[in-house]
């Protein structure tokens, strides 16, 4: 195994690794929408989404692999209602064959963000 860690995502606020490689495949811990420059965390669900699956692209990249190479994507999202516009901004990041992926509304998430965005991905 092999421990990724990157400045271009926000750093881990727990007892876990950014993301690990084993074998041929990265595991990226959820990224969340906050802004690894200046610690920020925008006000819309629209500019959350982009952040987050930004940090989540560029983990990917850290790692050695590519958004285009992820085969599983796990979408946490505080309220149901925003999954359209996550869907909108999901889909700028991703191209067919999309990633097989779930969506599970919670009751909160860390810093009360409105989404965080977990993968996996292949080499």
């Amino acid at each position: 195994m092999k421990q990724i860690s990157t400045s271009n995502a926000p750093a881990a606020i727990g007892p876990y690794s950014q993301a690990i490689v084993s074998g041929n495949m990265v595991f990226c811990s959820g990224q969340i929408p906050v802004d690894p420059e200046t610690g920020t965390i925008a006000a819309t669900v629209e500019e959350q989404a982009e952040q987050a699956l930004k940090n989540l692209k560029n983990l990917i990249e850290a790692s050695g692999s590519s958004i285009d190479k992820v085969v599983k994507t796990t979408v946490f999202i505080k309220d149901m209602n925003d999954f359209a516009t996550i869907n909108e901004i999901y889909a700028k990041f991703f191209t067919p064959p999309f990633p097989a992926r779930s969506c599970v509304e919670v009751a909160r998430l860390p810093k009360d963000v409105l989404l965080e965005v977990e993968a996996i991905a292949a080499f």
